[in-house]
């Protein structure tokens, strides 16, 4: 069984999660609701922060800051992935893409089993991700705009004053990639 490294310090962490075989799905209206619902479950019973969020078509990127002392990030995916999971199926179970481990395992084939996790370091790291995730639906060229994606908390920062309603309008700044 393979172990994997985790982090146990810091509380705030920068997530990727991707779609079974990068399938297109999460924009999609059903899929979008399961997700704010489980998402508004598991904050009930485990809280945490969610500092930034983009919903792109086959993968998500945020950012929570979870309690002090609370590490676990991996629980809570797993609650959340597992109820989009079942309120979702109708929609996203593709018995043509499922395979032999996904049936054993009774997996749905909406999501890819694991996730990418870098705990933010600091400030700078924070700004960083944060830019990142609010770029990222100009990087893949779904808009012009980093305002005009929906799915995006850049609405929330650019209410706020953080960015300017035209952040992000412009070419590639080079942020690299994190996914």
């Amino acid at each position: 069984m393979t172990c994997y490294r985790r982090t146990r310090i810091g509380n705030t962490f920068f997530f990727t999660l991707v779609t079974y075989h990068r399938r297109p799905i999460l924009c999609h209206p059903t899929i979008r609701l399961s997700l704010r619902r489980a998402l508004d479950d598991v904050r009930k019973t485990r809280s945490f922060a969610i500092n930034g969020w983009v919903l792109m078509p086959d993968h998500l990127h945020c950012i929570w800051t979870l309690p002090d002392g609370d590490f676990d990030f991996s629980t809570r995916w797993s609650l959340i992935k597992r109820s989009v999971s079942r309120f979702s199926s109708d929609i996203a179970l593709d018995p043509a893409v499922r395979s032999a481990s996904n049936r054993k395992h009774r997996e749905s084939t909406i999501w890819q089993r694991r996730f990418w996790e870098h705990l933010i370091r600091d400030d700078v790291d924070f700004e960083r991700h944060l830019d990142y995730i609010h770029y990222n639906p100009v990087r893949h060229g779904f808009v012009t705009r980093a305002v005009d994606w929906p799915y995006s908390t850049i609405h929330r920062y650019v209410r706020d004053g953080v960015y300017p309603v035209d952040w992000a309008g412009g070419p590639d700044p080079g942020w690299g990639d994190f996914e």
